[in-house]
Order: structure tokens, then sequence, then C-alpha cells
């Protein structure tokens, strides 16, 4: 059977005070949506502008008076810059996507290091996608990082890629794992990314999954 379920959204019934709650907030009917979608359009700006920065999640609280981001991210230093002046200029962008309501909040960013790089699904995927689009050999990238996340301390790793894999006319879907991923297993502590790499001869998904716990 194939993996169709999201293995973090799965298991957020079972970790609710966990990082994995990635927006924390209330709204009624009227203003679900509204800022729903303005907490994608902040995701998407940072995820953009901060890629060289290693961005691991992006955790946004609103409260009544206060907005509050969370950038968790392996490289501080390129989102702070000298004096702070980037996280200003940041902080001036990520104002002019709020509505006006929600621009007269306070609009609190902090930024935190997250130091454990293959330890990270996100960092780990958006690696071999990079690493992909050079025309590297996909079996020497998925290897490589596979060893690299079992040193870290990690219990298990599976890595999957499907598309025109190593320039192919037809495409396909090869899984690579080592270690336990225990998916059907709730409590265990699985952190989940999907991304793609869009090389010269076409488009392939890489997804990996990793276990912590």
């Amino acid at each position: 059977m194939g993996q169709k379920v999201n293995p973090i959204i799965f298991r957020l019934e079972t970790v609710k005070n966990s990082p994995e709650w990635q927006s924390s907030w209330y709204a009624g009917k009227k203003k679900y949506g509204q800022y729903l979608l303005e907490d994608k359009n902040i995701r998407d700006y940072l995820e953009k502008r901060l890629y060289s920065a290693g961005v691991v999640a992006i955790r946004i609280e609103r409260s009544v008076k206060k907005i509050k981001l969370i950038l968790v991210v392996s490289r501080p230093g390129l989102v702070i810059g000298r004096g702070g002046k980037e996280l200003e200029s940041i902080k001036k962008e990520v104002q002019k996507l709020l509505s006006k309501e929600a621009g007269k909040q306070a609009l609190d960013i902090q930024v935190e290091e997250f130091k454990h790089v293959d330890l990270s699904a996100k960092l780990i995927g958006e690696k071999i996608a990079y690493q992909l689009t050079k025309r590297m050999p996909y079996r020497r990238v998925v290897l490589s990082a596979m060893e690299k996340a079992m040193s870290s301390g990690a219990k298990g790793i599976k890595i999957q890629l499907g598309g025109r894999i190593n320039g192919a006319e037809i495409s396909r879907r090869e899984k690579f794992s080592q270690g336990t991923v225990p998916l059907s297993t709730i409590r265990s502590k699985i952190d989940y990314a999907e991304c793609p790499s869009l090389t010269r001869s076409g488009y392939i998904g890489v997804k990996v999954y990793l276990c912590l716990l």
C-alpha cells in the first residue's frame, strides 16, 4: 500500500505541544480564510527569500495585539544580517503581506538556530534536489545523505525519487531505505518533507521520511 497520508499530519493529535504545529491561532468563519491565506503568502515569501539560510520551519502565532513569527533556520546569520538590517527589511516586507487590520498589530520575528542539519527531512530533501539539478549521480547523492543522517543519530530514513531519473525517457520510481521507519506507529516521531528537483530532462520528485524516535 502506498503512503498517501502525510506522516506529520497523521500524528498531530498525539503531539499537540510539539513544534510540528506550524500555526497557532484561532479565528471565526469570517477571518479564518483571510488568516490562512496570509500564512501561506508569508511562508511562500520567506521560503523564497531565505532559501540560502536553510529554512527548517516557519511558525506563526497570532494573538489579539501581536503576530509572532518564529524562523527555525540552519544559518541564522544570513537572516539577521549586520546589525539586524536584514531582519528589519524582512519585517517591512512581511507587513506588506498582511491586511490593514493585521498590519496594525505588532509584528515580532524571532530567529532560532537548527544545529543538526542532517536531522531535518526538509534540508535533506532540498540538498538532494539541488544536487540532482547539478547532474550528480543520484545513487551517490541519496546514499551519502542517508549515511550522514544515520551517523547524526536518526533511527531510520527512507528516500523516494520519482520522475525522469538520470534523464531516462520513461519516468520511474526508486526507493532507498536504511534503519527503521515505522509509518504505521503513531507514537514514533517521523519528520517528512517533499520537494521538486527541476532538472534539464524533467521534474523529479524527492520525498524524505526520517525517523527520529
